[in-house]
């Protein structure tokens, strides 16, 4: 049950309804997620907000205003200001402007969720720093339509984003994942994936299961699955185009040798019961707790 708030208005349904039928949007900074491929994907509410929006910024404005001709939303005289990684100290104070006045402000990413690789994430934290509310309209992610596909466990994923473009720079910033468990996600060019992908083989392993999706809900979508290294053998096969999203399952390879465990349960037998030192270092080294246990006890012995 939702407890009303006196701040926010009387609480609302699961499913509210949004939009002309309903109401126009709230004063503040909507972030409006759009297609990534399929003009169709893109949310009723999303529409709903860029259809009734004082002020319309986005990363392209000729993408929005290609997506907004599709779906018949005229501009009807508003703004439609280009906000991008270029411009944004310039065009930032206009919109803030623009929300000091209580009006209601839509920004869209040029394709997907805005501040996932996107621009938006300092108009957001600037918005926020100002004392207006920010409102998200969630929709397209190429980051969760790649996890959805990819058949690598979804329980726990790291988004990375793209890599540095140098080869140096690029298998040291690799190295820092080896160990994280949990899905790895990257964004990365068809110029540099194969290089990408050489480097991943080398710095995470070439057996580790990973998946390369191209094109997602495009007309030539297209997902690669296999080891780092079939991915690797695949783009000599077949060179790679468009958007492209890479995935790396999470290493099942041990972390830690006997001596490490060993070394671990010396330092806390010392302080701590068998019990509590096997359950205190299965913990940090995340293996079985009976297993730990059972190696205290013999060191216990010995």
């Amino acid at each position: 049950m939702t407890e009303p708030d006196d701040d926010l208005g009387p609480p609302v349904t699961p499913l509210e309804e949004y939009g002309p039928a309903g109401r126009k949007p709230a004063p503040g900074l909507h972030f409006v997620s759009t297609p990534i491929g399929a003009a169709r994907d893109i949310t009723l509410r999303g529409l709903d907000i860029l259809r009734e929006a004082e002020v319309l910024a986005a990363e392209d404005t000729r993408t929005l205003r290609h997506l907004m001709d599709i779906h018949g939303i005229p501009l009807a005289g508003r703004p439609l200001v280009a906000y991008h990684d270029h411009n944004g100290e310039a065009v930032r104070p206009r919109l803030l402007a623009a929300l000091a006045e209580g009006k209601a402000v839509a920004y869209a990413s040029e394709a997907g969720t805005p501040l996932v690789a996107d621009p938006g994430f300092q108009l957001g934290r600037a918005a926020i720093a100002a004392g207006h509310r920010v409102f998200a309209a969630p929709g397209p992610s190429a980051v969760l339509a790649a996890l959805t596909v990819s058949g690598l466990p979804s329980d726990r994923f790291l988004f990375a984003g793209f890599p540095p473009n140098t080869a140096q720079a690029r298998r040291k910033w690799i190295a820092e994942f080896a160990q994280v468990p949990a899905t790895l996600v990257f964004y990365e060019s068809p110029k540099r994936v194969k290089e990408m992908l050489t480097d991943l083989a080398s710095e995470l392993g070439a057996d580790r299961e990973a998946v390369l999706c191209r094109e997602l809900t495009k007309r030539f979508e297209e997902v690669r699955r296999g080891t780092l290294a079939d991915l690797v053998a695949g783009c000599a096969d077949a060179p790679i185009k468009g958007e492209i999203v890479v995935l790396v399952d999470r290493s099942r390879a041990p972390r830690f040798g006997p001596e490490d465990v060993e070394a671990a349960l010396r330092d806390r037998l010392q302080r701590l019961s068998v019990k509590d030192a096997a359950a205190e270092v299965a913990e940090m080294l995340g293996l079985p707790r009976r297993e730990v246990y059972q190696r205290a006890l013999a060191m216990e012995k010995d």
